[in-house]
This record gives structure tokens, C-alpha cells and sequence, in this order.
């Protein structure tokens, strides 16, 4: 085989590469807060949603099943929605803390969700 033929063969094979690399990655996937998935539920009805925010104090329910809980906006406490999580929870989840979470919008108030992350301690606080 020829240079140029290698040449060729070689770059179409870095293109296949790379469009297999972003078949599966949803550029618009996003992250939304509370208020924004709230004040607009059917818009993210069954579809698959990136939300973060505070869950919300005395909600926090957690039993051998599942653990439920509100989530409420970071930014307007107005905000919420019920969480429910099925998964192994992350050590630290606790009341008052912020999350990030992946899931399904259920309802027009409710996620289920498939993973949650804790937000990261600041160092800075007291």
C-alpha cells in the first residue's frame, strides 16, 4: 500500500473515531435550576434532566427502599421539587447540603433520579 493510500485511510478512520466519540454525547444537556424546571414542567416531562440546588430541611426520608427528599432552588427557596433515589446514597447527604443530580422529571413534580453528587465543602466556611 502506498503513502497517500495509508495517508487516507488513516484520517478517515480519526473521523470515524471521533464521530463515534460524540454519537452518544447530547451537546444541550445542561444543567437547570429548580425554578427553571418548575416554572416550565412539560417541557422536561419524561426527559432526562441535570438539576441542581439544596434539599430542603425536614424532607429527607430514607428507608431500606428509597430515599425521597425536596429539592429547593439554590437561589429562590420558593422553588422545589420532590426527589425520589432508588441508588446507594452518597455519605454525606444530609439536609441543608447542596446536590447535583441526574434524572427523570416522573411528573410535573417529581425526578427520579439516577445519581446525586454532594456538593463540595468550601474550605472558607465556619
Amino acid at each position: 500500500m502506498d503513502k497517500k493510500r495509508k495517508t487516507i485511510l488513516t484520517t478517515i478512520a480519526i473521523i470515524a473515531v471521533i464521530a463515534i466519540g460524540f454519537w452518544g454525547v447530547d451537546v444541550e444537556q445542561g444543567y437547570y435550576m429548580v425554578s427553571d424546571i418548575t416554572n416550565n414542567p412539560q417541557e422536561h416531562l419524561n426527559k432526562k434532566i441535570n438539576t441542581m440546588g439544596i434539599v430542603k430541611n425536614g424532607t429527607l426520608n430514607i428507608s431500606p427502599e428509597m430515599t425521597t427528599f425536596t429539592l429547593i432552588d439554590a437561589e429562590d427557596e420558593n422553588f422545589e421539587i420532590d426527589v425520589k433515589y432508588t441508588a446507594d446514597l452518597p455519605a454525606n447527604l444530609a439536609e441543608g447540603k447542596s446536590i447535583s443530580l441526574t434524572g427523570t422529571m416522573v411528573s410535573d413534580d417529581l425526578i427520579d433520579a439516577e445519581q446525586i453528587v454532594m456538593g463540595c465543602p468550601s474550605k472558607y466556611s465556619e
